[in-house]
């Protein structure tokens, strides 16, 4: 069963459950990540509950069994190599490769998957801080700070940066707040909803606004 769209589903699914632990994805939630209508989620979801790879039930929502789980951690292996191949080696921006990976993460063969691996060095994480799920398709989602929870006036690094469409990435980018600079969290205004920093790498001081500063993760380094 693993055509390219029941990859797209599994690998979706998985990820809304990263979002909201514990609790079922809703077959709406599903249609609207994928950007299909309700009822060929609904259809599709029965498909793949018929053939193990999850658990559902009407009006309670979607989770994946344990193969269902693999089977997406093997397409997110892909997806994140290839990402990170594209924009190490092949020198592409970090904006512009999240599609082609869609694309390449059904073509590609596991003997490419594994030299590409072994060129970039068996990495960890993708150009955006995404953990590579390991070859037994494990991965490792460890709790992290953002910059509305991090300590005010302490030296951060950013490590990860959720949102990953192509116009967030380039307000990153153009901050200087990528995955591996520094920067330390001036101030909170809690009244007008925005962070002021100061990024290592830019003279300039940046504000962004909560939306904003939740969707990039930090981790506290020495001084």
């Amino acid at each position: 069963m693993a055509s390219s769209t029941v990859e797209d589903y599994l690998k979706r699914i998985w990820l809304e459950q990263q979002r909201s632990p514990g609790v079922r994805i809703s077959t709406g939630q599903i249609a609207m990540a994928l950007e299909v209508t309700p009822g060929t989620a609904t259809s599709m979801v029965k498909t793949l509950a018929d053939a193990g790879l999850l658990v559902y039930e009407p009006y309670n929502g979607v989770a994946l069994t344990p193969s269902g789980t693999r089977l997406a951690m093997h397409v997110l292996r892909r997806h994140r190599l290839v990402e990170l191949f594209l924009v190490r080696m092949m020198g592409m921006n970090w904006s512009e490769v999240h599609g082609e990976a869609e694309l390449l993460e059904h073509a590609i063969s596991e003997g490419l998957l594994e030299r590409m691996d072994e060129m970039l060095g068996r990495p960890q994480f993708d150009p955006h801080g995404d953990p590579i799920p390991t070859p037994q398709g494990e991965v490792s989602e460890t709790s992290r700070l953002h910059l509305l929870d991090c300590p005010l006036g302490r030296p951060v690094q950013v490590v990860r940066v959720t949102d990953q469409s192509a116009g967030f990435l380039r307000l990153v980018e153009r901050h200087g707040l990528i995955p591996g600079r520094r920067l330390q969290v001036e101030a909170r205004d809690e009244q007008a909803g925005t962070v002021r920093l100061r990024p290592e790498s830019h003279r300039r001081r940046v504000s962004l606004g909560f939306g904003a500063a939740s969707r990039i993760q930090v981790e506290p380094v020495g001084r």
